[in-house]
Parts: C-alpha cells; sequence; structure tokens
C-alpha cells in the first residue's frame, strides 16, 4: 500500500477583501510535505508564510484549492471529526504566551486538551504531563507556575508539550524561533530534530533564519509575494539556488567560515515588494530581478523542475543555476 504523503497542497488561494480590492495573500501554491519530513517555509515578511501555514490547518479559511492530510481532504476531515483533526494535527504560535491562558498554571494548560479529548481518568491525565514535561526537558517544578513567570524559552517549551499532548503526527509551526533569544532559538531547534527522531513526526517550520533551516530541514519551500519562488531538499537547493530571489535571500546568510565570510557577496535587490493586493504581470519577481528579460514581465512562470531536482518558478532558472547574478 502507498503511503499518502503528510501534506500536500494543491492550488491553494488565500485572499482577503478589503476597500482597496484582494489582498492576495497566497494565491496558487503547491506543495507536498513527505511523511516525517522536517520541511521549511522560508521568504521576506509579507510573502504569505504565516498564511499558508493556517490555511494548512484552517485556522485560515482557504478561498480556492484543497489540502489533503495524510490522504485526507482537510476540510471535510474538520467538518466530520474536529476531535479527530486536533489529534492529528497541532499549530504551534508565534507567541507562546499570547497562546496560553495567563490564569492557568503550567499544569493545568497541559491537562486541559486531555481533558477536552477524554483522556482517562485524573490520575493518567497527571501523569501523562508529567510525561510530557519530560519530553520537551522542562523540570517537575515548573507545574504550578504562571507563564508570566517562565521565560521565553521555559513558555515555548511549554506550547510544544501542549500540542505534543493529544499524540499528533503532524506539527506546523509559526515562527516559533523568533521571539527568542539566539542560544535558546538552538535549544529549540534541537529540541524540535530530537522529538521528529523519537516520535516520528512531521514538522512544517516557518522561518526567517535561513541558517537555521539550512542545518535541521529536510526540504523548503521558498515564497515570494504569495507563490512559491522554489522548493526542493534543502541541501542541494541552498548549494545551487536556481531562482534569483532564493539567491538573493542565500547570499544575505553570514557563514560560520571565515574564509567564506571574507568572500560572501550580498546581492542587493532594487525597491520593495510590490502590494499583493496588485501583483506584477509576468513574474512577481520581475520588478526586482536584476536578471529579468522581457518575458519575464510578460509570462507568469510556473514551477518545473531544476538541476538540483526541485523546483523553480522561473523562465531563466536554467542560466541562473550555477551562474549566480
Amino acid at each position: 500500500m502507498t503511503e499518502h504523503p503528510a501534506i500536500t497542497v494543491s492550488g491553494l488561494k488565500v485572499h482577503f477583501r478589503t476597500q482597496l480590492g484582494a489582498v492576495r495573500a497566497v494565491d496558487g501554491v503547491d506543495l507536498v510535505v513527505p511523511q516525517g519530513a522536517f520541511h521549511g517555509i522560508v521568504g521576506e515578511s509579507g510573502c504569505g508564510k504565516t498564511t499558508l501555514a493556517r490555511a494548512i490547518v484552517g485556522l485560515q479559511p482557504a478561498t480556492a484549492g484543497q489540502v489533503l492530510i495524510n490522504g485526507r481532504d482537510r476540510a471535510a476531515w474538520q467538518k466530520a471529526d474536529r476531535k479527530g483533526f486536533a489529534r492529528a494535527v497541532q499549530f504551534i504560535f508565534q507567541d507562546p504566551l499570547g497562546s496560553m491562558s495567563r490564569r492557568q498554571t503550567v499544569s493545568q494548560t497541559l491537562e486541559e486538551p486531555l481533558q477536552i479529548h477524554g483522556f482517562g481518568p485524573t490520575g493518567e491525565r497527571q501523569a501523562r504531563v508529567r510525561e510530557l514535561l519530560e519530553l520537551v526537558a522542562l523540570p517537575a517544578t515548573v507545574l504550578d507556575r504562571l507563564p508570566r513567570s517562565l521565560s521565553g524559552g521555559q513558555r515555548q517549551r511549554v506550547s510544544i508539550a501542549r500540542a505534543l499532548a493529544l499524540n499528533p503526527s503532524i506539527l506546523i509551526c509559526d515562527e516559533p524561533l523568533s521571539a527568542l533569544d539566539v542560544s535558546v532559538r538552538a535549544q529549540i531547534v534541537n529540541l524540535f530534530s530530537d522529538l521528529r527522531q523519537r516520535l516520528g513526526l512531521t514538522i512544517v517550520i516557518v522561518a526567517h533564519d535561513l541558517a537555521i533551516v539550512r542545518e535541521v530541514c529536510s526540504s523548503v519551500t521558498v515564497m515570494y509575494l504569495g507563490r512559491v519562488a522554489e522548493a526542493g531538499l534543502t541541501r542541494p537547493l541552498f548549494a545551487d539556488p536556481a531562482h534569483p530571489y532564493t539567491q538573493a535571500l542565500l547570499s544575505a546568510v553570514p557563514s560560520p567560515n571565515p574564509r567564506i565570510e571574507a568572500t560572501r557577496r550580498c546581492i542587493l535587490l532594487a525597491g520593495d515588494p510590490p502590494s499583493p493586493s496588485n501583483p506584477p504581470p509576468g513574474c512577481r519577481f520581475s520588478t526586482r530581478c536584476p536578471v529579468a528579460i522581457a518575458r519575464c514581465r510578460d509570462e507568469e512562470p510556473q514551477l518545473r523542475v531544476v538541476g538540483h531536482s526541485g523546483e523553480a518558478a522561473c523562465h531563466l532558472a536554467d542560466l541562473t543555476q550555477n551562474a549566480k547574478i
């Protein structure tokens, strides 16, 4: 029996109506995340990363398109069995303090989903709470503390523990590292990697830090102005990006190797990204791309297979790859 991908997104669109017209936050995204993958979604602020993540789990209604979770239609699954869907897929928010009740102790926060889903008597629930703390490397002394008395790293660990309470197979994480110090960020990244291996999780993480994505993610999707610019396995894509936008993003990532850092050339893009309510015709990156030609401004490129066996939406991908802009 063929195993379904953990997540399959087809033609997904999320448009917001405003007085000035529709804002095309996500505008026709296709995405496949295999079972057990650690998948990163990256791009500039406003490119649609968070909206895509929220739409995958149904926190944001889609305008068009389909999302399959483990081969099942997400919308139909949520409608027929919302609790069952919640046991399979969990979402971790960017701000752990904002996602928790400030009046509940850590113990109450972790026990609440177990109570809602009828997880055994009180003794079993409390044992599960202690097990969750061990999973995220928190001491039992935090059980009676309120969120405001915890550090940022501890709050995020509690948020992760709560997401794991129902034994989900998929975690969708919206910028879970952005509010943390650099040292704490590394600890949380290591925790995600450890949990993925120990529990067989599929993890999708929205992130700005490309250095972290390069180290921990097995695959990556690069977004620009609501569309996928490039996608593929992380190592070959980062080593030889095909899309000029991906090349520009990666050129801004510092290297820990002094010799490489001394020769690193940062690609500066002219201007700001266009408005998602009025994207340019043709390639959406053409207004900032240093190698754009007339075809780029007239014809929108489609994702196609490129040299590193990933996909890129660029008319010039075969020329720009291995010959960086």
